[in-house]
């Protein structure tokens, strides 16, 4: 299994699949510690904008911008065109992604930002995704703005 951040991370997509919402989750970590966690909360919030890493950045409140240039985001599923903007915009230098398969972000272009991008494959992330998909394809679709 992966590390214990990428566990915490997905925690919060399984708290959220908990809540009736969408099983992705993120936290974002400083010198060993989780200072934000969050999973996605579209459904729970009818918001328009609340994915994980968006959750978990608004979870760990303000912090300098020095704090986020030595911060690395975990994700249970690679971060959408917004998710990764926002990375990009507090300079996270370091992404980890705990799967891929079900979606890719524009991994590419992160990278070619300078931002290290750690794709882990986990099992149990591919697993958790396609059984909500499943289960839940037009929620899914809504989500990633297919329908």
């Amino acid at each position: 299994m992966a590390d214990q951040f990428l566990q915490a991370a997905i925690d919060e997509a399984r708290a959220g699949l908990a809540e009736g919402g969408i099983p992705i989750g993120s936290v974002l970590v400083i010198d060993g510690e989780i200072v934000g966690r969050g999973h996605n909360r579209r459904v729970q919030r009818g918001s328009a904008i609340l994915h994980a890493e968006m959750d978990c950045l608004e979870n760990a409140g303000r912090l300098k911008a020095s704090d986020y240039r030595r911060a690395i985001l975990y994700s249970t599923l690679s971060p959408c065109d917004m998710c990764s903007g926002t990375a990009l915009l507090y300079e996270i230098p370091r992404i980890v992604i705990g799967e891929n398969r079900t979606f890719q972000g524009p991994e590419d272009y992160v990278r070619s930002r300078g931002v290290q991008l750690d794709i882990v494959d986990s099992e149990v992330c591919y697993e958790l995704m396609q059984q909500f998909i499943a289960e839940h394809p037009v929620l899914w679709n809504e989500d990633i703005g297919e329908c």
